[in-house]
């Protein structure tokens, strides 16, 4: 069995029980065997992505009708943020349809609907749900990630450069970043000399990404970058570079020389 088969098995009718259970606590009108049956129902054959949008579409069919009284709900159940840097998937991996949720049916309301992200993320990962309001909110939405690459919880500045990666895995591609990454560019400055290795992966995947499609603006950061005398920032470079040097890329092997 496949690493993506086991991740699979988990959104099936033991998570819609465990969901099923933790909103009935806080809204005994749940229809909690109803949801568990409509879930388990519509799951068979489905992948990963597919699994996930059932359990989120059926529990928007479930939860209140007004939006801010449905994202209050679903806030009350995520429990206490995680403090550590691992364990975003291995513990918070029922919060995925949570945050698809948002993601699909939240666009309308921008501010409900990011402070969930900016909640969801401290305990999963809000790395796709921000994505449509990037592209509904271009300016709005870079601004406020702007702000969260301040934050001193590592979950939300990691989120501020993943969120925006051009091309990031799993998700749909950032056609406004791929045609012009320099809204990205001020997030990832903020990021630079972050000392946490969760932070400065993201913030090297996101600049590898920009020097697919738009090298030469990201080999001028890098190349800025190179000249730091701080660690961290020499790490992000070093990884950053990673697939130029494998091509043998001669003007990427000098700035980690």
């Amino acid at each position: 069995m496949t690493e993506y088969t086991k991740l699979k098995s988990y959104y099936g009718r033991d998570l819609a029980k465990l969901l099923a259970d933790k909103v009935y606590k806080k809204y005994p009108k749940f229809q909690k065997q109803k949801f568990i049956d409509t879930v388990d129902k519509k799951i068979t054959n489905l992948e990963l992505k597919g699994r996930v949008e059932v359990i989120a579409d059926t529990l928007h069919e479930f939860l209140p009708m007004d939006y801010k009284e449905a994202v209050n709900l679903i806030m009350s159940i995520l429990g206490p943020p995680n403090q550590n840097e691992t364990g975003m998937f291995r513990d918070g991996y029922w919060i995925m349809p949570l945050a698809f949720l948002i993601e699909k049916y939240g666009t309308d309301e921008f501010e409900i609907s990011t402070n969930a992200i900016y909640q969801i993320t401290q305990r999963h990962t809000g790395e796709y749900a921000v994505r449509p309001f990037l592209v509904k909110y271009p300016e709005k939405m870079t601004s406020l990630m702007f702000k969260w690459s301040q934050s001193k919880n590592v979950h939300v500045r990691r989120l501020s450069s993943e969120g925006i990666r051009p091309r990031l895995p799993w998700a749909k591609k950032m056609d406004q970043f791929i045609l012009d990454p320099k809204p990205i560019l001020p997030i990832l400055e903020n990021l630079k000399q972050d000392e946490s290795l969760f932070v400065k992966k993201s913030v090297a995947n996101n600049l590898n990404d920009i020097l697919k499609d738009n090298y030469n603006i990201g080999f001028e950061v890098l190349k800025k970058w190179s000249e730091s005398q701080n660690a961290d920032t020499q790490w992000i470079v070093k990884h950053a570079l990673r697939n130029e040097i494998r091509k043998g890329n001669l003007e990427a092997k000098t700035l980690i020389m």
